[in-house]
């Protein structure tokens, strides 16, 4: 019976001896199994299958892992990085945005949070309605998720329109459409807003735009536009405050996709932030003939989403697939918020969708 190479059956063996039963993580020196290990004894118990191999150890592989291990490695990413098929939006998306309550959240039941994760996964948002108005209040719900990504600009921030930090966030001009930290070589993976206050002025509408399905538009007008935003890595930097200039390591393409599946997992935009585009001279128009038409479909009505936040009201979003943007404003306004990493906020997500139990099924076989 070939189920698989004889040294991955044998890497891969369950039990105590070589898996930590509570960490979960590998006991089994895997370079000290023999080259040649071979199955002496073999037999199939129903809902399980017993090996004795040749180095002496026994191993009991259930049906249920054994029939993981076979799987199309595009069957897994349901459960390794939970994902759903996306409900793609544009404008209409105003009539029946994702809402769930404050209260709801914060209770005392582990998957309580588990509504705003399953929103933020379907849709890349969810609001919060009836959130007390506090710095306090917005910074309990995010823990609730997961912690606080801490940045140059510090963790949880709380700020005005006054430049404190040298980025346009931290003016009252318009913002396009854009997703935030492309500067990172692991950008921010949920952002959030919350609107404490707005006085002496009038403006400051934010924007949405699913990205997801505007990409999926330009993949079916231009499909050459869309593999070259696909596959051209284009750098980014954040150099506005002293002694600050932070690049990640390479650059990126604005489209990343699962290798795995091929779906498309990350949407990295922001021309504010772009540094060099990974062409020759002579070759860079084709990139900016597919970033034109893409920034075009970006500003379509029917694909921005707008809306005035309100004090009760937090936004939290995927930063890996819509971008945000806002009107110009007048006044003070007071903007509390932070970012939450992807893997931590991922994590909770799958957690309490699948369970513990259905998660770790997964590890050594996806």
């Amino acid at each position: 019976m070939n189920l698989s190479p004889n040294i991955w059956l044998r890497d891969n063996c369950q039990c105590s001896t070589c898996v930590h039963p509570a960490t979960r993580q590998r006991l089994l020196h895997t370079f000290q199994i023999p080259q040649d290990i071979a199955i002496d004894q073999f037999e199939d118990a129903g809902d399980s299958i017993k090996v004795k191999w040749s180095d002496g150890h026994e191993s009991q592989y259930t049906q249920d892992f054994l029939s993981l291990a076979l799987a199309n490695s595009k069957q897994m990413t349901g459960v390794r990085q939970g994902t759903v098929e996306p409900e793609l939006w544009g404008a209409r998306i105003k009539d029946n945005p994702p809402i769930a309550h404050y209260d709801n959240a914060m209770g005392n039941d582990g998957g309580s949070i588990l509504p705003v994760l399953s929103n933020i996964r379907r849709y890349g948002f969810s609001y919060i309605d009836y959130t007390p108005a506090s710095p306090q209040a917005t910074e309990e719900l995010l823990s609730k998720i997961a912690f606080i990504r801490e940045t140059h600009y510090g963790a949880f921030y709380d700020f005005t329109a006054d430049l404190a930090s040298k980025d346009t966030a931290y003016t009252n001009i318009a913002l396009d459409a854009h997703t935030d930290t492309t500067y990172f070589s692991d950008p921010a993976g949920l952002q959030a807003f919350h609107l404490l206050s707005h006085t002496d002025g009038e403006g400051g509408a934010s924007l949405l735009v699913d990205g997801f399905k505007v990409a999926r538009e330009l993949q079916k007008e231009d499909p050459e536009a869309y593999n070259i935003l696909a596959t051209v890595n284009v750098h980014a930097h954040a150099s506005g405050n002293d002694g600050i200039s932070i690049q990640p390591y390479r650059g990126f393409p604005v489209f990343q996709h699962d290798p795995d599946s091929g779906l498309l997992v990350q949407v990295r935009w922001n021309n504010s932030d772009r540094a060099r585009i990974e062409l020759p001279v002579d070759q860079v128009k084709k990139w900016y003939d597919a970033a034109r038409k893409w920034d075009a479909l970006l500003k379509k009505k029917e694909n921005e989403y707008w809306e005035q936040l309100t004090p009760g009201r937090v936004l939290i979003f995927d930063n890996w697939r819509v971008l945000h943007g806002r009107s110009a404003f007048t006044g003070k306004r007071r903007i509390c918020g932070g970012y939450i990493n992807r893997d931590d906020w991922i994590s909770k997500y799958k957690i309490l969708q699948f369970g513990q139990e259905e998660v770790l099924k997964h590890l050594a076989t996806n």
